[in-house]
């Protein structure tokens, strides 16, 4: 599999058979999105800055399968399970709901958390157990901040983390840097990737490892 990342929630992780991208932005984010194509499109919220499906284009002929609730899906033998949550720590009263989506994909478990608010629950932390790499908002303001995205990290005990939703040049937003995160957890920012290719027999086995990606 590659992972690729273009700023705040949105990934395209591309599998040997099916190529899924999460979260699409429009441009009053500040950011610019390339042109992207995909088989499989996940959207955490109902937010200009994450559901702009109309700016992905689908395989062949085909419009992109979109996801934007909670529930079992499964396309192309690939499994993507949405979970509620919320986008704030007071059920939702001040942004709304949020969707963590639980994605398998070529042997690997992937979860996306777009823009969970809070700690998970003992029931959401039964649901997403297993996963391999975890892509986390990390910059707080309408997110997690570092600090809690240590303690979610904890929660799961992913064997990759991949931080996303934090401050970015261009970014109209006002986040926190992804150094807060590395040093609430006691790793280097220094090094970036452009992309990350990874396989199940790739995953480290002991230590976690952060990937930090440039978009």
């Amino acid at each position: 599999m590659i992972i690729n990342w273009f700023g705040a929630s949105c990934f395209k992780l591309q599998g040997d058979q099916v190529t899924l991208v999460t979260d699409p932005f429009d441009s009053a984010t500040g950011l610019k999105l390339p042109r992207l194509a995909a088989d499989i499109v996940t959207v955490s919220h109902d937010h200009h800055d994450h559901n702009n499906i109309a700016a992905v284009k689908g395989s062949g002929d085909k419009n992109p399968f979109v996801i934007d609730q909670p529930g079992e899906y499964e396309i192309k033998n690939t499994f993507v399970y949405g979970i509620s949550t919320f986008h704030d720590n007071q059920q939702g009263k001040e942004r709304g709901k949020n969707i963590v989506y639980r994605i398998e994909i070529d042997g690997l478990t992937i979860v996306h958390l777009g823009d969970l608010g809070h700690l998970l629950e003992n029931g959401q932390t039964e649901r997403l157990a297993g996963v391999d790499i975890l892509l986390i908002p990390v910059g707080g303001n309408d997110t997690i901040n570092a600090k809690q995205a240590a303690e979610i990290i904890s929660q799961l005990e992913p064997r990759i983390v991949i931080p996303m939703h934090y401050d970015l040049p261009g970014l109209q937003s006002k986040l926190d840097s992804v150094t807060t995160f590395c040093k609430e957890l006691g790793v280097s920012a220094t090094d970036t990737v452009d992309k990350f290719k990874i396989t199940k027999k790739d995953l480290p086995q002991d230590n976690l490892q952060v990937i930090i990606l440039q978009p």
